[in-house]
């Protein structure tokens, strides 16, 4: 196996870099799509449990 050159080390660590920012755009993606839809799901669960409820007798909590 051959030792990794310079150049090679210089494109690991360049590589790790392109790795690190890739990942911190997804994970900002995705605090953006929770924030925005947040509330839109939790209205969905609570009227999905009050539609369940009304026919159950049940309670929510």
């Amino acid at each position: 196996m051959r030792e990794p050159s310079r150049r090679d080390r210089s494109q690991l660590g360049a590589s790790a870099t392109e790795y690190g920012l890739l990942i911190s755009g997804v994970a900002a993606l995705l605090v953006i799509v929770v924030v925005a839809f947040g509330g839109t799901v939790v209205a969905l669960f609570d009227n999905t449990c009050r539609s369940v409820t009304s026919r159950t007798g049940g309670d929510c909590e």
